[in-house]
């Protein structure tokens, strides 16, 4: 999607008239994207389904509160990336759990997951992942599965390119000694 086009939609976005036409839009547009991103995150497909209901509700109710000083797209994955947060941290609150365990516990259903199509070494590589800390696991995420650059990524986590870039590097020498060693 080019700048202009993604001007243009926001003007859309922000006029009463086109409002839901463009929003129309807005989620052809971007809802597979996000969805992935938050299956990552949260790992369970309904899990995923519910916290990208409650992104673009958040993005249809705030988006006059968008100024532009990012990407749209950089804006939407910052509040798919909190909403993700916010559905594990409410979660292990729920369950009265700790937020790795919500994530060993939606691992451990991964296997029965019918929307789930990996084989063991993906679900090992999904362990791996899990065993990470919260901001290298984005990261990781963000950049292997996904492949966002660093300077969108630096938008979306507000975090130097620097940081992201060692962030990453960390999480996929943490990740090699996992799988090598279980």
């Amino acid at each position: 999607m080019s700048v202009i086009d993604e001007t243009q939609l926001l003007e859309q976005l922000k006029s009463e008239t086109n409002k839901n036409q463009a929003f129309k839009t807005l989620l052809e547009l971007y809802k597979e994207r996000l969805y992935w991103h938050i299956r990552n995150i949260v790992k369970s497909h309904n899990d995923a389904d519910d916290v990208l209901q409650n992104t673009f509700i958040k993005i249809f109710k705030n988006i006059d509160k968008f100024k532009g000083d990012s990407k749209l797209f950089s804006w939407m994955y910052r509040i798919a990336t909190n909403e993700s947060i916010t559905f594990i941290n409410k979660k292990a609150k729920r369950l009265q759990i700790s937020n790795e365990e919500v994530q060993q516990l939606a691992l451990n259903n991964l296997t029965s997951d019918v929307y789930f199509e990996g084989e063991a070494i993906q679900l090992k590589l999904q362990k791996a992942i899990a065993s990470l800390p919260e901001k290298q696991q984005l990261v990781f995420n963000m950049k292997y599965f996904e492949d966002i650059k660093y300077k969108d990524m630096s938008e979306i986590l507000e975090t130097s390119e620097g940081a992201l870039k060692a962030s990453y590097h960390i999480a996929v020498k943490k990740i090699e000694f996992y799988l090598t060693n279980n």
